[in-house]
């Protein structure tokens, strides 16, 4: 079996771009993928334009090592966010094939599963005013939803530090958000990498009375050594350090495990190589009793993607998705993903990742050319992007 064709489709929506390959092989089977690259929709895509007729077409789509490796390797330069996520979609597409070569759902293949259920977390739930009334509000209907565990960033455009305001501003959001779940619901804090060392503590320790179940990013992540600085500091709050939806090879992982600068690792399959890459990762922050909580902002199939490593890694905690408080063709443009029930997924059915590709909801909603997503303009977390 070979690679014949590998097809990019982009569809657009509120906020993001999600991004969908169709790998095609001479003998029929169709394997897919898709990814969220934020602001850099078309520089993947160039990529990728490059990449396939010289490494992916005449490919065997068993040969997922092969292929990555060369990939990451023969091109020279480091690979990086653009070239991991081209690499991720191909491979991603991959074990989508071989699953429904084999008959078999791909977390078989990932050595079978060692949980019934997945747990989920909702993300994009706080479309609203930056208010305590309507977090609250907001937050309500994630846990009448069913949903046990929600993350959100309190933080507004804050970036290093924040005055005084703000900081009372960033406790009343949180202090509605876990009155309205109650005291058994999880809610864990993004940060998105927003502010210094001495910032992120402070945050933390006005936080802690909330018992947020993790701290996410506390701060830029090009550097280990303030993460570092901040996990030593809030470690004696109990609170968990969480990262890595930013760190793209396994190689950048390695100062992070030897210093134990967190907690929870992030990976996001679809911006890290792939399913194999994030295995491994996985396999090896179990060696320093790390979790793995994968990072996951895109469509169905990566969410799908998602929950094959989850259901076979052993030191996973809990599964990030958006596509409940998304618009909902996002959810029809490759159906047959589970649904969150009382907080879980069931365990994904069918051969390879169990989807069925909708190319015409893709292509009732095309690519929005000029979207920028700003992380650091007023209000951002409404997800209302206008087109420039």
């Amino acid at each position: 079996m070979k690679i014949s064709k590998v097809t990019p489709m982009t569809m657009g929506t509120e906020w993001r771009n999600i991004t969908f390959v169709k790998v095609e092989t001479d003998e029929g089977l169709v394997g897919i993928a898709d990814s969220r690259i934020i602001n850099r929709t078309e520089a993947v895509i160039g990529y990728l334009k490059e990449a396939v007729p010289r490494y992916v077409l005449g490919s065997d789509p068993f040969n997922v090592e092969q292929l990555v490796n060369r990939m990451y390797l023969e091109d020279y330069g480091r690979a990086g966010e653009l070239v991991m996520t081209g690499i991720a979609l191909i491979e991603m597409a991959c074990w989508d094939i071989m699953g429904k070569a084999l008959g078999q759902p791909v977390y078989r293949l990932l050595g079978g599963a060692v949980r019934d259920k997945i747990k989920a977390y909702a993300n994009g739930w706080y479309t609203v005013e930056r208010t305590p009334e309507e977090f609250h509000a907001a937050a309500r209907r994630v846990v009448e939803r069913g949903y046990q565990a929600l993350k959100f960033d309190p933080f507004g455009a804050g970036f290093y530090e924040m005055d005084r305001a703000e900081k009372v501003k960033v406790i009343g959001l949180v202090e509605a958000v876990r009155d309205a779940v109650g005291p058994e619901a999880e809610i864990l804090i993004e940060m998105h990498g927003r502010f210094n060392p001495v910032t992120a503590i402070e945050f933390a320790r006005l936080l802690a009375p909330f018992q947020p179940s993790w701290l996410e990013e506390p701060v830029p992540p090009e550097n280990t050594a303030a993460l570092k600085k901040v996990a030593d500091a809030v470690a004696p709050l109990g609170i968990p350090i969480a990262t890595g939806e930013r760190v793209h090879t396994l190689f950048e992982y390695r100062e992070l495990f030897e210093l134990q600068a967190a907690d929870i690792i992030q990976t996001d399959i679809t911006h890290f190589g792939g399913i194999l890459n994030t295995k491994k990762v996985a396999a090896w922050a179990n060696n320093y009793y790390m979790l793995m909580a994968p990072h996951n902002v895109g469509g169905p199939v990566s969410t799908a993607a998602a929950l094959h490593l989850d259901a076979s890694t052993t030191n996973f905690k809990i599964q990030e998705y958006f596509n409940d408080f998304a618009e909902a063709f996002v959810k029809e443009a490759a159906t047959g993903l589970p649904e969150v029930v009382d907080g879980y997924f069931a365990l994904p059915q069918g051969p390879g990742f169990g989807l069925t590709l909708n190319e015409d909801v893709i292509e009732a909603h095309p690519q929005r050319t000029s979207l920028h997503f700003n992380l650091y303009a007023e209000d951002w977390q409404r997800r209302q992007v206008k087109d420039k």
